[in-house]
Parts: C-alpha cells; structure tokens; sequence
C-alpha cells in the first residue's frame, strides 16, 4: 500500500500568517507545538484550564485564555489533551465555539476513528500525530533534525485543507524529518497495537531473560546493567532507525551476529503472531476503545497500578539501583484498593493479580 511521504519542500507557512492559531492544553505536546509555531512566526495563544500548565504557559509569554474563549478566538485549533477527557471538552467548549471553515487539529487518531468524537462537517479536521515525545519535538525543532509524524486530512470544509495541513507540518518542524499520510483510524491502530502487542511481549522476553540469568546465580546488578541498564540497547535501537534493521548487525562482533541469527531459530514456533493478530483484531474492531470506555476499566486499571508496583522485578530494580549508588528511583506508591468493593469484577482483578505476581 503506497502512503504519500511529504518533506521540507513542501509546506508554505505565509499561509498561516494572519491567522490566530489557539493550542488547547500547555502540555509535554502543546508547549512543543506552540513554541515551535511561535519560532516559525505564527501568532498563537493558548487555552488551558486554571492549572500550574496555564501559569507556564504565561511564563513562556503566551496569551492564556479559557478553553472556550481560546476556541472562539482561533482560526485554527490544537486539540492536545488527553484522550480520556477529549470527548467533554469538545462538545462542552469546541464544537460550536469554533469558526466555520475552521481547522481543528488532532495529535492522536483514536477518538475519531473510534467514534467517540463526531466532528461537524463544517470544520476542517487534521490529523498531525508528531512519532515523538513533546521535548524530543521541540529539541528537533531547535536542532533542525525534524521529527516524523502522521498526518491525514479527514474533513475539508474550507476546500485548503491540504494546504493548511502542509503549512501547519513545516511550523511545527515535523517536514524536517517527513510526513506520511495515513488515516484517523491507521494511526490509532498502530499506537494502540506498539502499546498492547508489541511493548508487553517485549516486556516478557527481557523479563523472562532476567529471571532466567538471576534464577541461575548471575548477580542481579550485572544481569539489570547486560539488559538494560548501560543503554546498550537504546543505541542499538538507533542505529537501526538510522542505518537499518538488518544492516545495524554489522555494527556487533562476529560471534554476536552469529550467535544471534543462529539461534532465532528455536523461537520461531512461539504463538507471537496468533496473539498479536487478536489484538490487533480486538483494537481495529472497536472493541478495545469500547472497554476503556467502561466504568469498570478504570476501576481495573486502579488495582494494574498497585499491583505493578508489588512485581518482583520492581523490588529488584530499586535493590540494584542502590547498590549501584544511582539515582534513586522515584518509587511510586499507590494505595490498595478493596476488592470486596467491587464484586462484579472480582474474579477478574484476582486473575490480574495472579498475572502480576509472575511479573
């Protein structure tokens, strides 16, 4: 499937230049967004609730607004907040403050493509989801690397849509590195799919490969710094986004790379794939967005939280990290909640519990 890949020649911001541009949220995303729009000449305020974000927001020298005023002063709007409370926000604040033929942008794809917010058809709607934390955004802007991102035009009201989008792009600084235009509903699919297969099953491997060591006798301070520790794999993981999957291979010694593709072998008849096409399966269908939205998922998700922070790989790490006479580790601590409370979902939070304990 060929997507259009778009870079630094494209993209005119005199576009934008007597246009008001409101970002809602002063977050780690709109502080980048904003100061990166700012630098690119582009008259922006923001709009954020009363918070220590809006106190920083004036410190950086912006004009802060409520949401709902900031909504009918811009021709344009950044929709950064979180996804949790996108759905209030927008039909309390947005949808009917914002100009006809207005653009209004998103970083995340999830509560459109999911239907959770329905934009009128009067607004332009843009999809521009930056493949990068908000200081790697603005570090990149700084730097002039650029950062990926992908963009999508869902709704053209004012028949300039593509070309706002593409003006938008170049401010922000994401044409630096490049744009790939995919769907609301791709781009959701891809993060939720990194976050729900890929990340846990990567999760399993390095845990399993630690207790494995640590079960053999191996001192847990050498086998937490071989795994992770020394930042040996994140630089790995860089040389594979600059040089390649395959070719970064040549960047380890011989008994490495033999021993590495010799032995891929043996795993080769774990059921990954099986389970990873279910979760794919279950987001793409809705299904996922439909349990988040569940009163019962948060209550589910309070007991993930403590229960991850009572995993023996949590204990070991901050044992390692002191002996090692590293930073401490800003342990986190989060009160247990009573089961009996919550009868209906009981056996399920005990099945997580004894998921957890494996951990």
């Amino acid at each position: 499937m060929t997507k259009r890949i778009f870079t630094a020649k494209e993209g005119n911001i005199d576009l934008l230049v007597d246009l008001t541009i409101a970002v809602i949220g002063y977050g780690n995303q709109g502080r980048a967004q904003a100061l990166n729009m700012r630098d690119s000449g582009l008259k922006v305020i923001i709009g954020n609730k009363e918070d220590e974000y809006k106190n920083r927001a004036k410190n950086d020298g912006f004009e802060v607004y409520s949401i709902n005023e900031a909504a009918k002063q811009g021709d344009i709007l950044f929709f950064l907040i979180s996804d949790e409370i996108m759905e209030e926000i927008y039909d309390r604040d947005i949808k009917e403050n914002l100009k006809d033929k207005g653009a209004l942008v998103f970083a995340s794809g999830y509560n459109v493509a999911f239907g959770i917010i329905k934009p009128l058809d009067r607004h332009d709607i843009l999809l521009i989801a930056p493949r990068m934390i908000g200081m790697g955004v603005r570090e990149r802007f700084l730097s002039e690397e650029g950062f990926y991102s992908f963009i999508h035009v869902e709704n053209d009201s004012s028949g300039n849509a593509n070309e706002i989008l593409l003006a938008l792009c170049k401010a922000i600084g994401t044409l630096k590195k490049g744009a790939i235009d995919v769907s609301f509903k791709q781009e959701a699919v891809l993060d939720l799919f990194n976050e729900q297969a890929f990340g846990p099953a990567f999760g399993h491997v390095l845990l399993t490969s630690i207790y494995t060591l640590i079960d053999a006798g191996y001192p847990a301070e050498a086998v937490l710094t071989e795994m992770f520790m020394s930042e040996e794999m994140s630089y790995t993981y860089k040389k594979m986004a600059q040089v390649g999957l395959v070719k970064q291979v040549e960047f380890h010694s011989q008994t490495s790379q033999y021993g590495a593709m010799s032995r891929g072998i043996k795993f080769r008849n774990l059921p990954l794939k099986k389970t990873m096409k279910e979760i794919l399966e279950n987001i793409e269908s809705g299904k996922f967005a439909e349990e988040w939205k569940k009163k019962t998922s948060k209550i589910i998700f309070r007991f993930l939280k403590f229960f991850a922070t009572k995993t023996r790989i949590n204990k070991l790490e901050q044992d390692v990290r002191s002996n090692l006479k590293l930073k401490e580790m800003n342990n986190l601590e989060y009160l247990e909640p009573n089961i009996d409370e919550f009868k209906e979902i009981k056996e399920e939070i005990k099945e997580f519990e004894e998921y957890f304990k494996e951990l």
